[in-house]
């Protein structure tokens, strides 16, 4: 096949040469029962071939009526109507007619009779042997849900396109509809491959990690509407990776990570090479460079990085477009939200970087965090609302500076408590009490100094911190104006060491994150001594 080395293109030219080489379309249809619907894509609008509710129905318990006869009806002045001496449960047939100064005993969900126009709640009505005394006027329609006020015959229940969820099924059954026509799922093969991965449950060597990224790509595909085959992890041995290809050649769509940096212990791209055409190997973009894309006559390839942030940002940005259209979704129209940075943000001119952050209510409205820039962290991409696309000519965004931020999940909603600051055990056990009583919360660790900087903004509710200044005095030196400093508990810190007095020039240690109450303490106890390791920053207690 054609050769190919790592040519560095922008993010729109390696879409544009995929799109063209794939020319992705729907599979094909397929008709399958209701109840084994959920989680497909619908091929065609579905339309009511019934009105719902079929017949005029009661909302309330009461008594069906002629509005007119109520009409100037008051506690004071009651209006006394006869009754037919028919009670209507839900589900039976009216067989005598409401006339006038007459009412019919009615349950909810009961069929209206012939000459009722509305139903008078019973709380409203005084019964009398054979007659009742309504204390209420009513209008035309009162607590009455006509024939197909609900869904109307012929109305379009779901169009086509549409990835089928519980809300849909339950619709399409209201309507008697038993089978759904819907395109056929795009069947993906996924694979890992690397010598430093391996597979949760089993027995971690030196230098290995558990593979993440099979589970997030099968999850994330079943998300889309498709069917992912996983294959498993392949070693970075060329037979082996020749044979796994052959077999994930024989499904609609083939997706790996790993094996895409240039150099020689990644061999996924020369593999690629060897039994199809490479459309672009490293693109312009952070996180993401060593991505690509490749086709097999019209079977599209695409070979993520393996760091995980990498991989879900290339995959969403490159190959989640590509398999809704074969799956026949509707294009994605991801929310896209006006936010405010709160700090500086340095980039790296001469290639686009995509920023994950999370937004905050601020003051004066959103406000987006950044979430740090690893590619190879699991929990960032799991914890952001969303990404900025920073482009490939800027070099910083100035705090304060508006953004766009678009959306990763379009139910995104605001939590009802946030908390941004230190790692705080006590906050941590307050929290998650909280959570089990249904409120939601949003945590940000950056630091007592920075929680000090976001309560000052008015950028959080509260914030766990522990800053000392030259002269031992806690927290209260550094306390914005308008925020409350509440008392919490006492704790011990300091430099924990084995044996007798270390040597500094000598003992390794592990530091906490600049910024933190726990830095700035730990650098004032070891003063000007900075022992090998002091440069290595934990995030957490935890970490640590």
């Amino acid at each position: 096949m054609a050769d190919a080395f790592l040519e560095v293109i922008d993010a729109s030219e390696a879409h544009r040469r995929f799109d063209d080489a794939v020319r992705p379309a729907p599979l094909g249809e397929e008709t399958v029962p209701l109840d084994q619907a959920l989680g497909r894509i619908t091929a065609r609008d579905v339309n009511a071939m019934v009105d719902v509710p079929g017949f005029d129905r009661s909302n309330v318990d009461g008594f069906a009526v002629r509005a007119e006869d109520t009409f100037g009806a008051e506690e004071s002045a009651p209006r006394r109507l006869a009754l037919t001496g028919e009670h209507l449960a839900a589900g039976d047939q009216p067989t005598r007619e409401v006339g006038v100064r007459t009412a019919t005993r009615i349950a909810t969900g009961g069929m209206i009779p012939r000459g009722a126009d509305a139903v008078v709640m019973v709380e409203h009505v005084h019964v009398d042997t054979d007659t009742i005394l309504v204390a209420k006027a009513l209008t035309p329609s009162a607590n009455v849900s006509f024939a197909g006020s609900d869904i109307a015959r012929g109305e379009t229940v779901v169009a086509g396109g549409v990835l089928l969820t519980a809300r849909e099924t339950g619709t399409l059954a209201a309507v008697g509809v038993t089978e759904v026509s819907v395109w056929r799922r795009p069947r993906v093969a996924v694979f890992s491959t690397g010598n430093e991965i391996a597979a949760p449950g089993t027995t971690l060597r030196a230098g290995q990690v558990y593979d993440s990224n099979l589970r997030i790509l099968c999850d994330s595909l079943r998300e889309l509407g498709c069917e992912p085959v996983p294959l498993g992890i392949v070693p970075d041995e060329s037979s082996a990776l020749r044979a796994a290809l052959t077999r994930a050649l024989a499904h609609d769509v083939v997706i790996f990570s790993g094996g895409t940096s240039k150099g020689e212990g990644d061999l996924g791209v020369q593999a690629v090479r060897e039994v199809a055409t490479v459309l672009c190997h490293g693109v312009a973009l952070k996180p993401g460079k060593p991505l690509c894309l490749a086709v097999r006559g019209r079977t599209p390839i695409a070979v993520l990085p393996g760091f995980p942030t990498s991989a879900l940002f290339t995959f969403h940005e490159f190959v989640a477009p590509v398999l809704r259209a074969l799956a026949g979704a509707v294009r994605s129209t991801a929310g896209v939200v006006e936010a405010r940075m709160p700090v500086r943000v340095n980039t790296e001119k001469g290639r686009a970087e995509f920023l994950l952050v999370g937004l905050m209510d601020g003051p004066t409205g959103p406000v987006a965090y950044p979430m740090g820039r690893g590619s190879g962290s699991v929990t960032t991409f799991a914890r952001a609302d969303g990404f900025v696309t920073l482009g490939r000519q800027r070099e910083f965004v100035e705090a304060g500076e508006s953004v766009a931020v678009r959306l990763l999940a379009r139910d995104l909603q605001p939590a009802d408590l946030v908390a941004i600051g230190s790692q705080c055990i006590g906050l941590d056990w307050l929290l998650s009490l909280l959570r089990r009583d249904g409120f939601t919360s949003k945590t940000m660790m950056v630091g007592s100094q920075g929680g000090f900087l976001a309560a000052g903004r008015g950028e959080c509710d509260i914030s766990g911190v522990h800053l000392c200044d030259a002269d031992g005095v806690y927290n209260t030196p550094f306390l914005p104006a308008g925020v409350t400093l509440i008392p919490g508990y006492r704790r011990m810190q300091g430099v924990v060491f084995r044996g007798s007095e270390p040597d500094l020039s000598t003992t390794r240690m592990v530091n906490r994150n600049r910024g933190s109450g726990t830095r700035l303490l730990i650098d004032q106890l070891l003063g000007a001594a900075r022992p090998p390791g002091h440069h290595h920053e934990a995030r957490s207690h935890n970490a640590v």
